[in-house]
């Protein structure tokens, strides 16, 4: 592939053969943002799934800022704050686990910040089958400030939308709900987790909300094989 073929932009001292190999990248990424643009454009066209028909009751946590925790019912159908589109993510943080996911908290860290601009356009909500309080202390040591987060410990939430296996173990799911004429829709589950991934991969289900991947994916050790993030380094 010629070098001037795609853009005059060049940079300090590269040689020609990185140039001709960069533009050969060039073009896979180029493809691959039409394919994104693709796969979203198919989600986006998917007609409505089941009809949700239990009006769940969650505790939400409590503010952060509160002395004392408290946990206030919400329904289900409360979470839509006025918006269409409800994004549920499966946190998975069980009444009968030592600590919260790593992984899980890697991905809440960064959505932290990006939920208030989430919340302009869909409602952003964060399921965990733990107590509130229990959510709340690990909340607090995070340093979160703007995610919505609701207990579904009294409720079947995590069964019913894979949050939890059939052996009860928590499991990492993106739910996303819509309002249809009055009626309140399942649109759209994280389904890559039940298929098994290509030799060497993991499933990859949440990589599409996880930033930290995206990051180590543009260096030239890559993510790694055998790195996971933790909760303290």
């Amino acid at each position: 592939m010629p070098a001037e073929s795609l853009h005059e932009v060049r940079f300090p001292s590269e040689s020609r053969p990185y140039r001709e190999a960069r533009n050969e990248l060039l073009i896979a990424e180029r493809d691959l943002r039409r394919q994104i643009e693709r796969v979203a454009a198919l989600r986006r066209a998917l007609p409505p799934g089941g009809e949700v028909r239990e009006d769940y009751v969650f505790e939400e946590v409590g503010r952060l800022s509160a002395a004392v925790p408290s946990a206030e019912p919400v329904k289900f159908s409360d979470l839509f704050r006025g918006k269409q589109a409800l994004i549920a993510y499966s946190f998975m943080y069980g009444p009968a686990m030592e600590a919260a996911c790593p992984s899980c908290t890697s991905i809440l860290d960064g959505l932290d910040g990006e939920s208030q601009h989430v919340n302009q356009r869909a409602s952003f909500v964060v399921i965990a089958k733990s107590p509130p309080a229990r959510i709340l202390d690990h909340a607090r040591a995070r340093g979160w400030t703007d995610l919505r987060l609701l207990s579904s410990a009294n409720n079947k939430y995590n069964a019913d939308y894979y949050g939890e296996n059939a052996k009860g173990e928590q499991q990492p799911a993106l739910n996303v709900f819509a309002r249809h004429e009055g009626k309140i829709f399942h649109t759209y589950c994280t389904e890559l987790m039940f298929i098994s991934g290509d030799p060497g991969q993991d499933p990859r289900h949440v990589d599409l909300i996880w930033p930290l991947w995206h990051l180590l994916d543009l260096t030239p050790e890559g993510r790694g094989t055998d790195w996971r993030p933790m909760l303290k380094y």
